[in-house]
Parts: structure tokens; sequence; C-alpha cells
């Protein structure tokens, strides 16, 4: 896929690695930008950056879990004939809570937001993209989509739904010039941690530190870009963290002995 020319709508757009692609986008030629997220001075911020490396930029705030909001922004974008050709979904929370300790709400609470919220956007933006003649579609997974993990049982679950969506759409729209694509990180320097959601409601507050040493944005962001530009299925990065994907694939009974060693603080 060629990357320049082409209006991209990236969710999370306010920080992490969705400001980090879309700031990596707006240096493409002829690039436009819808960029969403929650949070208006970050999104401002982003957009400003974006603009100053030459894309035309467009925001639209409203919070995945509002589907009045989105269907309203979809409208606006789509009535004034803007043609849509990627939708990037990189918007999400994370779960640091034991499962047995975790209320049902917050299990709903991540679930509406990294799958309901995701595929919502998804089944309001992709018919007009075949409509078009095609387009790209990235869902944003992690390393925890592929297996399960101790205080992640929310995000993990939500991250694994994503898969069984995604793999679903693109076996039905094979011969519709749909690319769609996983995005599977593994640690990654972002606020994933200390944004993540506890038992009781809170912020996490802390940063991972697996996540603290972990790869940057801007390399995240180019490994994505680079992935996209060769049709990737899957774009399966992180450092060594990803070795447990394949301990779990291929050595099952080792995954199950380190998975029960680690010890929840």
């Amino acid at each position: 896929m060629d990357l320049k020319g082409k209006t991209y709508w990236i969710t999370g757009a306010s920080s992490g690695i969705g400001e980090g692609v879309a700031t990596a986008l707006s240096k493409e030629d002829g690039v436009s930008l819808i960029l969403c997220g929650r949070n208006a001075e970050a999104l401002s911020r982003v957009a400003s950056q974006c603009r100053s490396n030459g894309a035309n930029v467009r925001v639209e705030e409203f919070d995945l879990t509002d589907y009045d909001a989105m269907h309203k922004a979809v409208d606006s974008v789509l009535s004034e004939g803007v043609r849509v050709d990627a939708l990037l979904n990189f918007a999400g929370m994370s779960q640091r809570a034991l499962a047995l300790d975790t209320p049902l709400e917050i299990d709903r609470k991540v679930m509406e937001v990294d799958y309901f919220g995701t595929i919502a956007l998804t089944k309001a933006l992709v018919p007009h993209m075949i409509e078009k003649g095609g387009g790209l579609v990235v869902a944003t997974s992690s390393i925890v989509g592929k297996f399960g993990f101790p205080l992640r049982s929310a995000y993990s679950a939500s991250k694994h739904a994503l898969h069984g969506f995604f793999e679903s759409l693109r076996a039905e729209t094979a011969g519709e010039n749909l690319q769609v694509t996983m995005v599977i990180p593994g640690r990654v320097a972002t606020n994933v941690s200390r944004n993540a959601i506890t038992a009781d409601g809170k912020k996490y507050g802390k940063m991972d530190p697996g996540q603290e040493g972990g790869m940057s944005i801007d390399k995240s962001a180019r490994i994505i870009l680079r992935g996209i530009r060769r049709g990737r299925k899957e774009i399966l990065y992180g450092g060594a963290s990803i070795l447990m994907v394949y301990i779990r694939r291929w050595f099952p009974c080792l995954y199950y002995a380190l998975s029960s060693r680690v010890r929840p603080t």
C-alpha cells in the first residue's frame, strides 16, 4: 500500500502509538488525517505538529463508548464528500487487577472501549471504504491478545475478541480490496500501564518496569507503517517480549509454567 495522498482516520491519536503513527504519516506527501480522541488539548497539540509537517488535519473529539457522538462524527465527515481510505484503530485501555477481584462492570468497561468501540467505528466506516473501491483497516491488539497473563484478564479477553472479529472480517471481505491488519505490540514505552484501570475503577498510575524500558514510540510507528506498506496481515513486534507468543505456540507447557510463576504486586 502506498501511504501517500490518502486520508487516514486515526483513533487514540492524542498519545502513545496513535500519536506516533499520526505524526509519522503526516510527513508523507499529500496526506489528510482525521484525528480522534477524548482529550481536546492533547489532540490540538498533535494536530498542530502534524500540520507543521504538511498534513491536512481534522479533529473529531469523542469517546469510543459514545456511539451517538461517534456516528455524528462519521456522518459529518462523509456528508462533506471526504473519502476515508484507512481506519487506524489505536484507542484502548489496559487493566491491572486480578480476575477474581475485578467487578463485572470493570470487565464491561474495558470490553466497551477496546472491543465494542473499535468494531462500532469499523462497521460505520468500512462499508464506505468498500463502496469507494477498498482501503485499509487496522486494529490494535497486544501480545496478550495471543495468550492470557496475570492482572490483564479483561484486557486480554478484549484483545482476543478483536482477533476473532477482524480475522472474520478479512475472510468475509476477500475480493473487496480491503487490507485488514492486526498490530500486535509487545512492550512499547507508552503510558498504557499508568492509565490502566484497576479493580476499583481508578487509574493504576504506575509505569510497569518492562513498559518503561520498552521500544520507543517513534520506532514502533516506523515498524507499523512498514508493515502496512508490505500488506502484512499481522505486525508483531516489541523486542524480547514477543518471545512469549512463540513459547505459547510451540512450547505450551513452558508457557503455563512461566505465566503461573508471575507474582502480581
